[in-house]
């Protein structure tokens, strides 16, 4: 028993130093900075639209782009009174402006939310949630798209070194390009066509129609006949 040995691992000897390493854990593609990012709005969103219901989110959306529109048709009416109490032209529209549209989106939510609480109280109301479960998803999504677009064209495509990895880069990249060739190419003329028109003049009735002039006397002494 002198010369042998106690090897409690087994059978021949092992180096001590592979003995203390570890096995490294496979990770073949971790998740990167935008994708926990892209995960976090997509999920804080759908639960947010599941619990406002379906119903509301998208009346919500009626009441900001109904709020917008009278606010953009009806400042006009209310930018002389506004301009009475504040001097600058630029600050008066703004004021006009912000004014109609606040008050308009107060009314129109108010409304939206007790259409809201009516269904969410109904039968359908589990129905109602399930839709804005996934309308939330779908917008959370989008919101990443447009982030993801702006990045891209604040970087000038140099991707920063968190992005380059992620798994959702190659998908946000190319929503962003199908949202991009939605885009009207020139937005300035599609905005002149909800602009209204100025009313046309006619050349030939611009200046005042001259009265009529006396007929002038003979002053020639040319011989009547």
């Amino acid at each position: 028993m002198s010369g042998s040995v106690y090897n409690p691992g087994g059978q021949g000897s092992r180096d001590p130093e592979a003995t203390l390493q570890a096995p490294e854990p496979f990770l073949p593609m971790p998740f990167s900075v935008l994708d926990l990012v892209v995960l976090g709005v997509v999920v804080i969103s759908a639960l947010l639209a599941a619990v406002r219901g379906f119903t509301r989110e998208v009346l919500a959306i009626v009441a900001w782009v109904a709020a917008a529109g009278l606010a953009w048709y009806l400042h006009p009416l209310l930018l002389p009174t506004v301009k009475q109490h504040v001097s600058s032209d630029t600050v008066s529209l703004v004021v006009s402006i912000a004014a109609i549209f606040l008050v308009t989106l107060l009314v129109v939510s108010v409304i939206t939310v007790k259409i809201s609480d009516l269904i969410l109280d109904s039968r359908i109301g589990a129905v109602d949630r399930s839709l804005g479960l996934a309308f939330g998803a779908a917008r959370g999504f989008l919101i990443c798209v447009i982030g993801w677009v702006f990045l891209a064209w604040l970087v000038q495509g140099k991707v920063p070194d968190w992005a380059q990895q992620a798994r959702s880069r190659e998908i946000l990249e190319n929503s962003g390009q199908k949202l991009v060739a939605m885009l009207p190419d020139n937005p300035e003329g599609l905005l002149k066509q909800f602009r209204k028109p100025k009313p046309e003049t006619d050349p030939g009735t611009d200046a005042p129609a001259e009265a009529d002039a006396p007929p002038q006397r003979r002053t020639d002494a040319s011989p009547r006949r």
